[in-house]
């Protein structure tokens, strides 16, 4: 595998694992909800929110890759 190659799977590593993580925000930012702590589940949301945008970011990496 070449770097190029490698940085292509690379990239879609990352992108899956920010998903990961981006659902793992939500999930978080609806459980402090419950309890009470919007402020903190306002700050998880937009977590949530901008890992997706750079999602966004990887993908125009990719389609270059």
């Amino acid at each position: 595998m070449n770097d190029r190659e490698k940085l292509k799977s690379l990239l879609h590593h990352w992108r899956e694992h920010n998903d990961e993580h981006a659902e793992g925000y939500d999930g978080w930012a609806s459980k402090m909800s419950s309890y009470g702590n919007e402020e903190l589940s306002r700050i998880l949301q937009v977590l949530a929110q901008e890992t997706r945008k750079l999602n966004e970011i990887i993908e125009k990496a990719i389609k270059i890759a």
